[in-house]
């Protein structure tokens, strides 16, 4: 188990390992050609005690540490596709814990706890077509009418948009005062003025659906507003760290995956009489990036227990998130490229997670925004 792990992690991986291996891994090729996975892989999720698990038990919870959401991680990316994955991270790890947070009660009510039982799917909404990494500058604007604000903007590159029932929308709420001037807003499906305006077609991350969001003159009730008005910057800035931290343990996980294929592959292709595997170019490479894949992973577990002892090492998630979104995608790339041309072949699973890896480096914060952020505590 390791100094990081409890004979508790141990029951919440077989738990996870045995669902995936039942309910996703088989449905997995299914999905990814539908461009959707079923809407009650959440309910089955929720029945399991997954998607809430480190609530209080008072919601449904079991007031699990960070590393039971590591666990899900590592265990989640056995199921030979990162689509389906980030889609549940988006509810176990960034809204739900948002709301969590800076939900009112009457909010955990109505949209927290079916969250946790996964009788509704939820989305996060910052990206607009105009502004990713740059959150203070979107445009997406809200005015007061009343007990209402009335909401006009577009969001784009939206997991689990076309079907979220909940969306926290990041919007903008007093023009001149930039970071001061954000709010979050829980805006519903079916509330007029609220569209998706086109399901988006990706490279990879398939079994996940993305879209485009559009508000006009969409109507939202004050009591829908997520936390304090004017506040949404800082809200969505913690919320982003616990979003790294996730990104940065599936980049780990499904590195680690690709790398035990690559290395079971090599061991079977057979060229000029003997397995890849014992051509130099080859063992050494993996043996290299195995080094760097666990140094990295160490790193990860050692911030994750900062985070549960309560620290906010906004530094080391960022570091984190860089380094594991980088290896993670030269670990693919090696390992398509050690199964030749039939790596390029869409049968053969790795075709499929090279796809899937490349979003790291860009979702979450761009390997860019990461260097600005350690350049800046660097005080650089």
């Amino acid at each position: 188990m390791g100094m990081y792990f409890t004979q508790e992690h141990e029951v919440i991986r077989k738990s996870v390992r045995e669902f995936i291996a039942r309910e996703i891994t088989p449905y997995m090729d299914e999905w990814e050609e539908a461009g959707e996975f079923p809407a009650l892989i959440f309910k089955k999720l929720g029945d399991l005690g997954i998607l809430g698990l480190r609530c209080p038990e008072k919601y449904g919870g079991i007031d699990a540490d960070l590393f039971s959401a590591l666990v899900i991680a590592e265990e989640m990316a056995q199921c030979g596709g990162a689509g389906l994955p980030m889609s549940i991270a988006v509810q176990s790890d960034m809204v739900i814990p948002t709301i969590l947070k800076f939900g009112s009660e009457e909010q955990i009510e109505r949209f927290l706890l079916p969250a946790i039982k996964g009788e509704i799917i939820t989305a996060l909404a910052i990206t607009e077509p105009d502004a990713g990494s740059d959150v203070a500058g979107i445009k997406t604007f809200a005015v007061k009418d009343g007990d209402e604000w009335v909401i006009n903007g577009s969001k784009m590159f939206i997991t689990n948009g076309p079907r979220a029932d909940v969306v926290i929308v990041v919007v903008k709420t007093e023009k001149a005062k930039g970071y001061l001037g954000v709010t979050l807003f829980l805006v519903e499906k079916g509330m007029p003025g609220f569209t998706v305006s086109k399901k988006l077609d990706k490279l990879g991350m398939r079994s996940s659906d993305t879209g485009e969001l559009s508000f006009i003159d969409c109507r939202v009730p004050h009591s829908n507003v997520l936390g304090r008005v004017g506040e949404g910057f800082y809200h969505i800035m913690w919320e982003l760290q616990g979003e790294r931290v996730a990104a940065a343990a599936g980049a780990v996980a499904v590195a680690q995956y690709c790398l035990d294929m690559g290395i079971k592959y090599a061991k079977e292709r057979v060229q000029f009489e003997r397995p890849i595997s014992k051509f130099q170019v080859i063992r050494h490479r993996f043996a290299e990036l195995s080094a760097q894949l666990e140094a990295v992973r160490q790193f990860v577990y050692h911030m994750v227990y900062r985070i549960d002892n309560g620290e906010y090492p906004v530094k080391e998630i960022s570091m984190c998130k860089l380094l594991s979104s980088r290896l993670a995608f030269e670990i693919a790339d090696f390992v398509l490229q050690v199964h030749g041309g039939y790596g390029y072949m869409t049968e053969y699973p790795i075709s499929r997670l090279w796809r899937d890896i490349r979003l790291y480096r860009i979702g979450a914060g761009t390997d860019e925004i990461m260097l600005e952020i350690i350049s800046k505590q660097l005080n650089l």
